[in-house]
């Protein structure tokens, strides 16, 4: 990297990601049991894929019977554990990660707010921005306007 040669920026960038990815490897490695929080999420063999399953299709008509059964527990052992470990339900999750997404489309797409609603699995428009505001704060239009100085039809 000193002799600045083809390629050196791009190696430092990759050695930061791998750096990165050991550090928190490490870190989860250590966590015990009853630790909580994302990355102890992730870690936990029950809450890990289920987090992992939302985020693949978040389109999907997730329930937590649906994601209990998917990692191989009852529901009520999974949404008490998901609960501990995450901070909030399973279904709160996914509501959130769905407007996350939603956001960062609004943003930086044109994709249509009804678009964006059914690509989440909403099945009407109206449902999906109460649930945007709900999240979010503000109704998805006004959300674009204020995040990105553009006028949004």
């Amino acid at each position: 990297m000193r002799e600045a040669r083809a390629g050196s920026s791009l190696m430092a960038q990759q050695l930061s990601h791998m750096i990165l990815v050991q550090a928190l490897r490490l870190h989860v490695e250590e966590q015990g049991a009853d630790e909580t929080g994302w990355l102890a999420a992730l870690a936990d063999p029950h809450i890990g894929p289920s987090i992992r399953a939302i985020h693949a299709e978040p389109a999907r008509a997730w329930t937590s019977e649906t994601l209990a059964r998917q990692v191989g527990v009852s529901r009520t052992v999974f949404a008490q554990r998901f609960k501990r470990k995450v901070g909030t339900t399973p279904i709160a999750y996914l509501t959130r990660w769905r407007m996350m997404l939603a956001g960062e489309r609004l943003i930086e797409t044109s994709d249509s707010v009804a678009e964006i609603a059914t690509s989440l699995g909403y099945t009407s428009e109206h449902a999906f921005a109460a649930a945007f505001k709900r999240e979010m704060g503000c109704p998805p239009r006004r959300y674009f306007r204020e995040t990105s100085g553009l006028p949004r039809l």
